[in-house]
């Protein structure tokens, strides 16, 4: 009996690890992080589907009209659509001051919240300088004037899909 015979024989406990290790992937079963315990397994796509969130136009409009509502300036649409695979929109639009960029990313994620449902992740809103917030479909940035000007996302994003949405 070879060696490799060995480990898949009835009697030796690499068999039983082996046939686990296999159900485990079949399964794709996951565990608990708090705890590790297995939890069951995996939700399949056809079951996330049910649990859709809403749609990347009903976002973008949302992030539209708030920013709008809190004074923000020259609002930036960009349909990212086909051009990357992080988002299908991204807003950029000024503050007049640090507070300004904070309150206006404050108020965007509470209203994203409140309606929408959508839990948004956000950087930089300690220094409200530049308020990277993360709402899924749409990446929303806020500046004050000196650090957007300094950084030129527009360039980098502008050909092809943009859309200005308020005059300053």
């Amino acid at each position: 009996m070879s060696p490799s015979d060995a480990n898949l024989s009835p009697e030796g406990p690499a068999r039983g690890q082996l046939i686990r290790a296999f159900q485990e992937d079949k399964v794709l079963s996951h565990s608990d992080p708090a705890t590790g315990l297995p939890v069951g397994p995996r939700p399949t796509p056809a079951a996330d589907t049910s649990v859709e969130g809403p749609s990347s136009e009903a976002l973008l409009a949302l992030v539209l009209k708030s920013v709008d509502d809190d004074k923000a300036e020259d609002i930036v649409q960009i349909d990212l659509r086909g051009r990357s695979d992080v988002a299908d929109y991204m807003v950029i639009c000024s503050g007049r001051s640090s507070r300004q960029v904070a309150a206006i990313s404050e108020k965007l994620a509470d209203r994203l919240k409140h309606e929408m449902q959508t839990s948004v992740r956000m950087e930089g809103k300690e220094t409200g300088d530049w308020v990277l917030i993360d709402a899924g479909d749409v990446i929303v940035h806020v500046f004050r004037p000196e650090v957007r000007e300094f950084y030129q996302l527009e360039k980098m994003w502008l050909p092809g899909g943009a859309h200005r949405t308020a005059e300053a």
